[in-house]
């Protein structure tokens, strides 16, 4: 008999990743029955889904709808949205806190967590402001207290945020050549992985195998990039010529049109700590050698999704 897996973020990146591995996958397609949970049932991307599994009704805000939507349900891939306000970190905690509870309430057996590194332990607390990543460390622990098995997905920084988030791409100078600027050295290195082609491989892996896994976490990434290295694959996959540009911190900082402080202690972090940690060659390595199948270099990426530059 088939196991009911509850999928959380089942119309983005992730959870999408999750639910269409486990459908294309033979096995997995016969161990699991997937459960989709949205916010909204009426959003074109969940009607689509309806054509594949059933899509119901979660909402973090709403904690009777949780409860319904994870009645029955044997494991839960789970993962939060950043909050980036004053109380961010406290409203994301909060968040991934209640559907944890409300997971082990309905009687579920295992627990798979969308998480990141704890940027202000690891950095013996230099760096304060990165509160989407520190939210869902706290989560991550509070999950392995609870009487349920449980293991983690830890993305890197996904390779679709050079088109989603405009600001980060490169710019055009006035003389028509292209550059990309961080505050941070060009040889500063940064985990890349296809959030959508392949959450679901790593994801999957666990699902394949939950004992061995249980307790693990997937650091998840092809590839550690260097700034300079990514701006030379863009080039050539671009057909223009890009740059690496190092510029100060605050006019990093200056660059960004919301957040600046999160996403200026995101790299610094990378570049003294490692992404995620000291220990992040190390981490990627064992992710990549036990996820299932070819991942997606970032070349082949943009092979596949060209960058536009206008």
């Amino acid at each position: 008999m088939s196991k009911l897996l509850a999928v959380f973020g089942a119309t983005g990146q992730q959870g999408g990743s999750v639910i269409n591995y486990v459908l294309n996958n033979p096995e997995l397609s016969q161990k699991y029955k997937i459960r989709a949970i949205t916010r909204d049932l009426d959003s074109e991307s969940a009607k689509k889904l309806k054509e594949k599994v059933e899509v119901v009704q979660g909402d973090v805000y709403n904690r009777s709808s949780l409860e319904k939507a994870l009645t029955g349900v044997d494991t839960v891939f789970a993962m939060t949205a950043p909050s980036l306000g004053k109380h961010g970190n406290e409203i994301e905690y909060n968040n991934g806190k209640t559907i944890a509870d409300v997971t082990v309430e309905k009687g579920a057996k295992y627990i798979i967590f969308s998480t990141l590194p704890s940027v202000q332990d690891i950095s013996g607390g230099k760096y304060t402001k990165v509160s989407t990543f520190d939210a869902k460390a706290k989560v991550e622990q509070y999950i392995r207290s609870l009487p349920i098995k449980s293991a983690f997905y830890r993305p890197g920084s996904f390779m679709q945020n050079f088109a989603a988030q405009a600001f980060l791409a490169p710019k055009k100078s006035e003389d028509g050549t292209w550059f990309m600027s961080r505050h941070t050295s060009p040889a500063a290195l940064i985990p890349l992985v296809d959030a959508v082609g392949d959450s679901g491989k790593f994801v999957g892996a666990i699902l394949a195998e939950p004992d061995k896994y249980e307790g693990k976490t997937f650091s998840a990434a092809t590839a550690l990039y260097s700034l300079e290295e990514i701006v030379k694959i863009m080039s050539k996959a671009t057909k223009k010529t890009i740059v690496y540009k190092q510029i100060s911190l605050d006019d990093f900082k200056k660059s960004i049109p919301f957040a600046g402080e999160i996403f200026a202690e995101v790299f610094s972090f990378a570049e003294e700590f490692g992404y995620f940690g000291p220990k992040t060659e190390e981490l990627v390595a064992w992710a990549v050698k036990n996820a299932p199948g070819k991942l997606s270099t970032f070349e082949e990426y943009l092979d596949s999704h060209p960058l536009h530059l206008e």
